[in-house]
């Protein structure tokens, strides 16, 4: 296996605790897009500024399929495998989180992530 690279925004709540979460775990390089050189993974910070990119072994995941991905890593198994089965319910509902940010919903899961001790 080779090194996990997670294209995130550092700046938004949830998108920290849950990289701060999945590291309790799993080793992974992390990079802000707000100040990472994106060209090199031939990206945009429109692209990254609406959902999480993930790189491993020269393979790009994104949105929910990057979330999966990363939890099939970290052992949640069964929590990936619910995201990648949904499809296209997976696919909105991230969606919907990564555009409420600062709904009620999102600050509980967010909440929850920071505190949680694995």
């Amino acid at each position: 296996m080779g090194e996990i690279i997670v294209i995130y925004d550092g700046q938004c709540e949830l998108c920290k605790n849950s990289v701060t979460w999945v590291q309790k775990k799993l080793t992974i390089s992390v990079l802000d897009f707000h100040t990472a050189d994106l060209s090199i993974f031939n990206l945009s910070k429109e692209q990254c500024a609406r959902e999480v990119f993930v790189i491993s072994d020269q393979s790009q995941y994104q949105g929910a399929q990057a979330v999966a991905f990363l939890l099939n890593r970290r052992g949640n198994k069964v929590l990936s495998r619910l995201i990648n089965v949904s499809g296209p319910i997976g696919r909105k509902s991230y969606k919907w989180v990564a555009a409420n940010r600062n709904s009620l919903p999102v600050k509980a899961l967010s909440n929850l992530l920071k505190h949680r001790s694995v």
